[in-house]
């Protein structure tokens, strides 16, 4: 399959509206086809939940795991399974560490954890959770981890080297994901005017101009990245987001995505869509229904 140049000037102008629509629509909430605190609920798609702010891929055990409105999902397996309470998991990021990740949002039924929920933090792979930091304070809609700390933007983008200190980052955009990974420190941002850049944990950022308008990006490994704009384009980068080349298409509205390192030197991306969840074992070229990868 050929490779395609990145997005030309007016295709970024439309993926910039879109993104922006994006960002503007992201409101927590029960949505359609699904019934807040009384279990999973299967939609039109086969999700869990029609409502996914987070995906995460454990590539030494496979687990898949789903950050919803209505809670964190294992869809490794059909059905899904529910892992935990109800809350409404609106970031989502995990560490070197297994079974341990970081999140944030609002506390669904039952709950006994402030609203919003601020950084919360769990050991046993997100059956349990405990409070580190800004509890009634910061629904954290973007987190990302980094070999020095985290990174997190609840209205204003702050790092913090342990989950309970913070620093605003010298930054003046609204990021829709961020992107990071505990090998190193170069952080990602997307955004409504493009792709921001920090090689230094999140502190200071920079716009990358030549790259394609992407509205979710994820490292595989320490240098190498997938994004998806807003229509569903595919890009690869092998130099942790300085360069990028597209490679394919996802069909049905992208809400999710995650990459793992992969055989042959092609990262293999799973996302979340409308359509179902799907997965690509060739860097992007080409997707199918992940319970058929």
């Amino acid at each position: 399959m050929p490779l395609h140049p990145t997005t030309t000037k007016p295709a970024a102008a439309l993926t910039a509206a879109a993104l922006l629509l994006t960002l503007s629509a992201c409101t927590p909430g029960p949505t359609p086809g699904t019934q807040r605190g009384s279990g999973p609920s299967t939609t039109a798609s086969g999700l869990p939940s029609s409502h996914v702010h987070g995906l995460s891929v454990n590539r030494e055990t496979d687990q898949v795991l789903l950050a919803t409105h209505e809670g964190l999902f294992d869809v490794t397996k059909s059905p899904a399974t529910k892992i935990g309470g109800t809350n409404d998991l609106m970031g989502l990021t995990a560490p070197a560490d297994q079974g341990v990740f970081y999140a944030s949002g609002h506390p669904g039924p039952g709950s006994d954890l402030p609203n919003p929920m601020g950084l919360i933090r769990s050991v046993d792979g997100g059956k349990t959770w405990e409070q580190l930091s800004r509890q009634g304070e910061s629904d954290f809609h973007a987190l990302a981890a980094t070999k020095s700390g985290i990174v997190a933007y609840d209205g204003t983008l702050q790092t913090s080297p342990d989950g309970k200190t913070w620093t605003p980052a010298t930054a003046g955009f609204v990021p829709a994901v961020l992107a990071g990974t505990p090998e190193g420190d170069t952080v990602l941002a997307t955004t409504r005017d493009g792709l921001q850049r920090s090689t230094d944990g999140g502190e200071t950022w920079e716009l990358n101009t030549t790259a394609p308008m992407v509205q979710f990006v994820a490292f595989a490994s320490a240098t190498e990245v997938i994004g998806v704009e807003p229509g569903g384009a595919v890009h690869y980068s092998t130099d942790a987001g300085t360069t990028w080349t597209r490679t394919g298409h996802i069909e049905g509205q992208v809400q999710a995505a995650t990459a793992v390192t992969g055989a042959e030197g092609k990262p293999w991306i799973w996302a979340a869509t409308t359509e179902g969840l799907v997965v690509s074992t060739d860097g992007g070229a080409t997707f199918r229904a992940a319970d058929a990868a």
